[in-house]
C-alpha cells in the first residue's frame, strides 16, 4: 500500500500525530492549557477537549473539531505548553488542523476575517520579501470589505512612522519565492 492511499486511511489523530511529531495521547484532560489561555473565552472548544476529541478519533467529532472557530483562534503564543505537565505542543497541532480544515473546506465561517489576514500577512511576505503594512492593510481591506474600518488610525500612524506608503525590498527575494515554491511542491506532492 502507498503512502498516500494509507493517509486516506488514518484518522485525524494519526494525521496530526504523522504530521506534527505531538502525540495527542499525552493529554490526560488536566485543563491547564484552558485555564492559561488568552483566548479560552472566545473559543467554542477549549484545547484540552480539542485533544480529547482527537484521542477518541470519531468521524463527527473530528469534523466538528475541523469546524471549531477554536483552531482559528489560537494564538501560537505557547501558554499552554508552558502549562503542560506533558510538553504536548497544542500550537503546533492548532497549526495542522488549520491547514486540514482550509483543505477540506471546513474553514468556520466566523475565522474567514482571520483566514483572510493570514493570507494577505503571506502575500506580503511574498510578494516584497518581508512584511509592507500597507499592502497588508490593503490586501486584507479588500479581502473582507472592511474599508473604511480603522481608517483614522492610519494618518496617525503614518506621522509617527509607523506606516511606510513604500514597502523597502528584501536584497534576495529570489530566496523567499523559492521558499514558495518549494513549499506548494511539497504540498502537492
Amino acid at each position: 500500500m502507498d503512502n498516500s492511499h494509507k493517509t486516506l486511511k488514518q484518522n485525524l489523530k494519526d494525521r496530526v500525530e504523522s504530521f506534527t511529531g505531538e502525540s495527542v495521547a499525552l493529554c490526560y484532560q488536566c485543563g491547564k492549557c484552558a485555564a492559561g489561555c488568552p483566548l479560552i473565552d472566545e473559543m467554542d472548544i477549549a484545547p484540552n477537549q480539542v485533544l480529547r476529541m482527537l484521542q477518541l478519533g470519531l468521524p463527527n467529532l473530528e469534523e466538528k473539531v475541523l469546524k471549531s472557530e477554536s483552531i482559528w483562534l489560537c494564538l501560537s503564543c505557547e501558554t499552554c505548553v508552558s502549562r503542560c505537565p506533558k510538553d504536548v505542543d497544542i500550537p503546533v497541532i492548532m497549526d495542522y488542523l488549520r491547514s486540514e480544515s482550509r483543505e477540506k473546506n471546513m474553514v468556520n465561517p466566523k475565522a474567514k476575517d482571520i483566514l483572510s489576514f493570514h493570507k494577505a500577512f503571506l502575500d506580503s511576505i511574498k510578494y516584497f520579501g518581508k512584511l509592507s503594512e500597507v499592502g497588508l492593510i490593503a490586501d486584507y481591506k479588500m479581502r473582507t470589505f472592511h474599508l473604511i474600518q480603522d481608517v483614522i488610525l492610519a494618518p496617525k500612524m503614518f506621522v509617527r512612522g509607523k506606516l511606510k506608503l513604500v514597502p523597502s525590498m528584501l536584497k534576495n527575494q529570489d530566496a523567499i519565492k523559492r521558499i514558495f515554491e518549494r513549499t506548494i511542491e511539497e504540498k502537492n506532492k
